[in-house]
């Protein structure tokens, strides 16, 4: 990707993980079909934020799918939306996952999965001396973002790979993003989560936590317990979601408090998450406070929520950029 100038942005940041074909709807109803998933939402509001850093952002999101129409389509439609695709694998015979989202009162969602043979969780699948795109483009790389969803997919193979890269990056100084988003169903048990979640807050620059995902992790049911062992980790920086309540901004020490942004109607709660990840990592990579950086994260998550659908159509957002 280049710039209106035709030179290469500064910065480039890669997001890693799995996008699928989403239906929305009810069973045996009208479905409308698009396509979501956390990292690559992120990826789509990272890149719309990312416009007005001042050198110029790259946003590419790594993933693999598979030779099909579907596969195909997602790939355009990812670069409409400005995101490089080199560090895609195509895998033959392969094809994206698969989910349907049931919207219920009050914005809330339930999901159904169709997913086990998603071509995504076999991005690592190559000898070891045989980089994936992602790891062959490690040296070009300002940040590195990816979520529990991410770590849980790819097995533990998969997961030493991507934990060593993104090791090697915050060695070298670049920003590695660990968005908590944890999945119980995703993993074989609570405690190989609990080891992979421990390790990613190791190699991790920054921790987006959200607290009732926490406390679903560890099985701690009172918040205030599970707050303090989360502020007490060992990721430099720490931004702490809380729902509807400010976030907790940690860093260098100091805690502050980022104000929510009110919504009198809540429509859909999807990419809530996703999109706080993308404005606070553009912001940050612009080199804005962590505190200015969660306030433009609950500012777009709030405007995100009053629609439908996980990526809002961008015009819906431009007075945010």
């Amino acid at each position: 990707m280049t710039t209106p100038t035709g030179t290469r942005p500064a910065l480039r940041a890669a997001c890693f993980g799995e996008c699928m074909l989403e239906l929305q709807g009810q069973a045996f109803g009208a479905l409308r079909q698009t396509y979501g998933g956390d990292t690559l939402n992120t990826a789509v509001y990272l890149a719309r934020c990312g416009r007005g850093i001042a050198q110029g952002l790259q946003v590419d999101y790594a993933t693999a799918l598979g030779d099909d129409p579907f596969s195909t389509v997602l790939l355009q439609r990812w670069q409409a939306e400005g995101l490089g695709t080199s560090l895609v694998r195509r895998l033959p015979g392969r094809m994206p996952g698969l989910y349907l989202i049931e919207l219920q009162a009050a914005g809330e969602r339930r999901f159904h999965y169709w997913r086990d043979r998603a071509a995504a969780r076999d991005h690592f699948d190559t000898p070891a001396n045989e980089p994936t795109p992602l790891e062959a483009a490690a040296g070009e790389l300002d940040a590195l973002y990816f979520s529990g969803i991410s770590l849980a997919i790819i097995g533990a193979a998969g997961r030493a790979r991507l934990l060593a890269l993104a090791e090697s990056l915050r060695a070298r100084g670049a920003q590695v993003v660990f968005d908590n988003n944890y999945r119980p169903r995703l993993w074989p048990d609570v405690d190989e989560a609990r080891q992979a979640y421990t390790a990613a807050y190791q190699v991790a620059s920054l921790a987006l936590v959200t607290l009732d995902d926490e406390q679903a992790l560890w099985g701690q049911p009172d918040e205030y317990r599970q707050l303090e062992r989360s502020l007490k980790g060992p990721t430099p920086e720490l931004a702490v979601k809380r729902g509807a309540r400010a976030t907790l901004v940690r860093h260098g020490g100091l805690v502050q408090e980022a104000a929510v942004q009110p919504v009198a109607q809540v429509v859909d709660t999807t990419a809530a998450g996703d999109s706080f990840a993308g404005a606070y990592l553009a912001a940050r990579l612009a080199g804005r406070s962590p505190l200015d950086a969660a306030l433009a994260g609950n500012r777009l998550a709030a405007r995100v929520v009053q629609h439908a659908g996980a990526v809002i159509a961008p015009e819906l957002m431009q007075d945010l950029i």
